[in-house]
């Protein structure tokens, strides 16, 4: 099979539906010629139904990124699929989560053991997961590609999410500095809102999303994962051999409007 992705192997965490970016980074990337495989916890028969939908069905791991025996033996899952041999060439960290009391304009109040469990789930499983990886994506060098919002501003009801997304952007620097000499490149993807399950778990959204509504000079649409998903795998392939520790803004150009 061509394509920008011809040979690679995939792994892509944060398939929930349809309308998710990760859903559409499988769902392209597997056009571009990549073997998929997924990772999913908590609703494994979601994302396996989901999977269904690919162009091709992906095969679905169980993976809890706060679970050190799941990050254990994640490797070995891996080479279950791909072979004894296997290596990995990208990994797509889609994952971020904040209790309810950590979001929706609740910042003073929030307790730390909420604000931990942002930090460690949307931030510290960048790191835990490409650990957890090392041995196979370290037999030929890899792509770790981010999901991002934007930490440089303050967003209306984001809170400690946006507080974990700015530790989730330096995270991703580190991980780039550290294993680069590994031919390891480590980037994000800071995409505009999209209306996902993701969304609907973050109270006052549409307060955030309306932003976009007057302010992308090139328009955004709230249910269009795809440019976001394309971006992903752009990062994933060999176009950017050199890029590394970068943030690539796909929001309609939202981020550079001034006041």
């Amino acid at each position: 099979m061509s394509g920008i992705l011809a040979g690679k192997r995939v792994l892509i965490t944060g398939v929930l539906t349809e309308s998710s970016i990760a859903f559409h980074a499988a769902k392209v990337a597997q056009e571009e010629g990549a073997e998929v495989l997924l990772t999913g916890f908590g609703r494994l028969s979601l994302v396996e139904r989901i999977a269904k939908r690919l162009p091709k069905e992906a095969p679905v791991i169980e993976l809890d990124v706060t679970n050190k025996e799941h990050l254990d033996g994640l490797a070995a899952k891996v080479a279950e699929h791909f072979g004894d041999d296997a290596s990995l060439d990208g990994v797509v960290h889609s994952i971020a989560f904040a209790p309810q009391d950590a979001l929706g304009g609740n910042f003073l109040n929030t307790e730390w053991e909420s604000v931990a469990t942002a930090v460690q789930v949307s931030a510290y499983s960048l790191k835990s997961l490409t650990m957890a990886l090392l041995p196979l994506l370290e037999k030929r060098g890899a792509s770790v590609v981010g999901m991002d919002f934007d930490a440089q501003l303050a967003w209306p009801k984001y809170d400690w999410m946006g507080v974990a997304k700015a530790a989730l952007e330096s995270t991703s620097r580190y991980l780039a500095r550290d294993l680069g000499h590994k031919n390891i490149r480590c980037n994000l993807v800071s995409a505009g809102p999209i209306k996902s399950m993701a969304a609907k778990s973050i109270p006052g959204f549409e307060e955030l999303s309306d932003v976009w509504n007057t302010r992308a000079p090139i328009g955004w649409d709230l249910a269009d994962p795809e440019p976001a998903g394309r971006s992903i795998v752009a990062l994933l392939s060999d176009f950017f051999p050199k890029t590394t520790g970068e943030i690539v803004h796909v929001d309609g150009g939202v981020h550079m409007m001034g006041a």
